[in-house]
């Protein structure tokens, strides 16, 4: 009789902390052994050559996430799902989103039908819109308290923004019910003022997108939440840091020692601004925000990814398909940039390019590859140690990777619904081969083992880590308004 369900033989397995040489035993989903020369296994998967790596955790991604007006969300969960295992990564946390005037805690029962469908596990960050009184008070004390332990907020855009005496109450909530605050920072009235003037003066096109959203409507915005998250002692990741501007605000804030992380994303990393400018209307592939900077940004990126200033690297995952009346090309070929929709897929993409652009060439080790794709991103959301390592008694999430496979990334690859993908062509050193789940292979050589519903939902409980500091800039705490 068997010892093990799976056992993966004969690979280097690599962690946050440690490259060694070992096999897995694997046992009813989890992993029960790690030792060189373990018993028979119901499966042997023999990974000689080959790097068996945490599944990834991408703790940033929109997939079925419904929006209004014309056009949609290219993924569903299954799709999204696929893709992902398809690039290495085993664990998502999506969003639930509350719509002005809208319940969060329906939206957030209905985005779990819709997660139903997942081939991997999943949690949800709550996007918080219309923070009212009666949702802050009736609504969400209960939602943190069934495991959906962080809350996104948005500074900009038309529908979803609040302002910033709402973002104040949405962040002393966070700070009460134990919930990381997430937040997209961009100054929303800078960006408005940038947009109409280009407007008004014909400038309408793709690359005017990034004309629209310097560097400094980026850099003021994460300086102005750091002082939020300052005043009222609340710990915060800010998503997407563009560049190096940005990227010092977060590092300032931490050298004061405060609670603030820092995600950026691969798009960051390998484009820029300029491919905004490709031929005909092809530039609206690349429309995301905060838009892609400069080359010198990239450097930038990196460096501070090394520092660990920046410990995760999420995918933004926003898809929408290029064609047909619900994608980018909804309003036409002279649409200006304004009617084009934000965002890119890149569920697949997301560790394969970290791991060619970053362990292949050089510019991180093997070590850091894992910190930031898998356990960094496991730990500040609460979903460690279960998820994000390859250790005893940790879910058998692996993906086996072979690291000197070049692969040219094309839209057929990728197992999502979206037409195509930015990356269209970018050449990449290092593979995964086979995706594991719970000890289950979701997807082996790009083709697809596993059925929707396989992945399970991930409730989160508290968790030390985004404990507040206890540190007020004034002998006074204006979250439970009591004298220090």
């Amino acid at each position: 009789m068997a010892e093990f369900d799976l056992v993966i033989r004969n690979g280097t397995i690599g962690t946050a902390s440690a490259v060694f040489e070992s096999d897995i035993g694997v046992k009813d989903g989890r992993i029960a052994a790690l030792a060189k020369g373990l018993g028979a296994g119901a499966q042997e998967v023999d990974a000689s050559g080959r790097l068996v790596l945490p599944g990834g955790v991408d703790t940033h991604t929109h997939i079925e996430e419904p929006r209004g007006g014309p056009t949609k969300n290219a993924d569903t969960f299954a799709s999204g799902s696929a893709s992902a295992a398809a690039g290495g990564t085993t664990t998502v946390i999506s969003f639930a989103r509350q719509g002005r005037g809208e319940s969060l805690a329906e939206q957030v029962a209905l985005h779990h039908e819709r997660g139903k469908r997942s081939r991997i596990d999943y949690s949800f960050h709550m996007i918080i819109t219309d923070p009212t009184p009666q949702m802050i008070t009736e609504e969400l004390p209960a939602l943190v308290e069934a495991g959906h332990r962080s809350l996104k907020i948005f500074l900009t855009y038309e529908g979803a923004r609040i302002t910033d005496a709402e973002a104040l109450r949405v962040l002393a909530a966070g700070r009460k019910l134990g919930a990381l605050v997430c937040i997209h920072a961009e100054h929303h009235e800078m960006i408005q003022f940038y947009t109409e003037a280009l407007l008004a003066a014909g400038l309408t096109l793709p690359k005017h997108h990034a004309w629209s959203k310097p560097m400094v409507v980026e850099r003021e915005c994460t300086h102005r939440v750091c002082a939020m998250a300052e005043a009222l002692d609340v710990p915060i990741q800010v998503f997407h840091v563009s560049g190096a501007e940005s990227a010092e605000e977060i590092e300032r804030a931490q050298k004061r020692g405060l609670k603030v992380w820092a995600e950026t994303c691969p798009q960051y990393l390998v484009l820029t601004a300029d491919d905004l400018d490709r031929p005909g209307f092809e530039g609206a592939k690349f429309i995301f925000s905060p838009a892609g900077r400069t080359r010198a940004d990239q450097d930038a990126l990196w460096d501070a990814i090394r520092r660990g200033v920046i410990g995760n690297v999420s995918s933004d995952h926003a898809p929408t398909r290029y064609a047909g009346a619900d994608g980018k090309l909804a309003f036409g070929v002279d649409a200006p940039f304004t009617k084009v929709p934000n965002g890119i897929p890149g569920l697949a993409t997301r560790m394969p390019i970290l791991f060619s652009e970053g362990v292949a060439k050089g510019r991180i080790d093997l070590q850091t590859f894992v910190a930031i794709t898998a356990t960094n991103p496991a730990r500040l959301f609460g979903l460690d140690p279960r998820k994000g390592t390859i250790a005893i008694g940790a879910d058998a999430d692996v993906a086996i990777w072979n690291p000197e496979k070049r692969v040219t990334i094309t839209n057929s690859l990728l197992l999502h619904d979206n037409d195509h993908t930015p990356y269209e062509g970018l050449q990449v050193t290092g593979w995964p081969e086979t995706t594991f789940v719970r000890g289950t292979a979701i997807v082996r050589d790009g083709q697809l083992l596993a059925p929707p519903g396989h992945g399970q939902f991930l409730p989160r409980a508290p968790y030390a880590l985004i404990a507040p500091r206890g540190v007020f800039p004034a002998p006074f705490n204006p979250v439970d308004r009591v004298a220090l």
